[in-house]
């Protein structure tokens, strides 16, 4: 059994190094993160205890796309926040190139907006590298697996960015809607459609 478990942790360790290497994909295992939400808490993925699995998703306070996505990210939440998958929503967006991304215009948008999911900073740009998000939005769904997390879709919201209403291709909530049903994710990459991430300029 010890030996079990110890060649279980080098896997895992192994695992981890690749994906540094390169922008996490379906099927991998995905890295937990600490960052301060706009109430100013230090927000991890395990804090979430009774989480099933998480919906990732890479946003801006600014971008157009990510705009016309935003009341489809609160039904995400509202549906599925609940059933063990809640939303936890990150602005990686550099304040220098960005400034609507800032902080406190992030902490405007979650109260005027009435967010009830996780809305966090990611600062260092740290957490955006390590998943690979090049977009906004850019989504990650994870699910809980055995003491990790496995990445079980990645990329766009659904296939139709200007209307909700016109969109036949639900890849997210067709994705957790599979999940809950212990079945295999119907499409597990899309590409992410948006605006490109703000990255920090070299001084």
């Amino acid at each position: 059994m010890k030996k079990t478990i110890f060649l279980l942790a080098v896997v895992l360790f192994l695992t981890s190094i690749v994906r540094a290497e390169g922008p996490i994909k379906p099927g991998d295992a995905a890295t937990d993160f600490t960052l301060k939400s706009v109430k100013g808490d230090m927000i991890s993925l395990s804090d979430f205890g009774d989480a099933k699995g998480f919906i990732i998703v890479f946003t801006s306070n600014v971008c157009p796309v990510a705009k016309k996505y935003e009341e489809r990210v609160i039904d995400l939440h509202k549906e599925f926040g609940l059933k063990g998958y809640p939303v936890v929503a990150i602005n990686s967006n550099d304040a220098g190139v960005s400034p609507g991304d800032s902080y406190e215009e992030m902490k405007k948008v979650a109260s005027v907006r009435g967010y009830s999911f996780q809305y966090l900073r990611d600062e260092s740009q740290n957490v955006a590298r390590l998943y690979g998000a090049t977009n906004t939005p850019h989504v990650y769904i994870l699910s809980k697996k055995d003491g990790y997390l496995k990445v079980e879709y990645v990329g766009a919201i659904d296939n139709n960015a200007d209307d909700a209403s016109k969109a036949d291709k639900k890849y997210v909530a067709d994705a957790v809607h599979a999940l809950l049903k212990g079945e295999n994710v119907p499409v597990t990459a899309t590409k992410a459609v948006g605006c490109s991430l703000k990255w920090r300029q070299a001084k």
